[in-house]
């Protein structure tokens, strides 16, 4: 369920700066609409990988029910980082990108 995590968080740290609000807050300027597409695509992407990730690993009927747990724990500890520490949340969505090859491979 590691890897599930850690894409689940990448994927809902790329959606929400996809967003004006929260890009212009965490990186100090807005984003332009190429780069709001792109990271909207890679969010998705992301939570799709992570949805694989878990059905692999469990199976259909345990994994569907560790993925919606993930995709809770994710999105409330992004949603706690980013009022208190934004930049604490930018760079656990980057080491959770540069750690999921290893969880990936530990899968094996």
């Amino acid at each position: 369920m590691l890897l599930a995590l850690l894409l689940c968080y990448c994927a809902f740290t790329a959606l929400c700066l996809a967003m004006p609000r929260h890009h212009e807050e965490l990186l100090g300027h807005k984003p332009s609409a190429r780069r709001r597409q792109g990271l909207k695509l890679s969010g998705w992407l992301l939570l799709g990988l992570s949805l694989w990730a878990a059905i692999s690993e469990k199976g259909w009927s345990f994994g569907l029910v560790d993925w919606c747990a993930v995709l809770m724990l994710s999105a409330l500890t992004l949603v706690l980082l980013l009022p208190y520490r934004p930049r604490l949340a930018l760079t656990m969505a980057g080491l959770s990108l540069l750690a999921s090859p290893v969880a990936a491979w530990a899968l094996n």
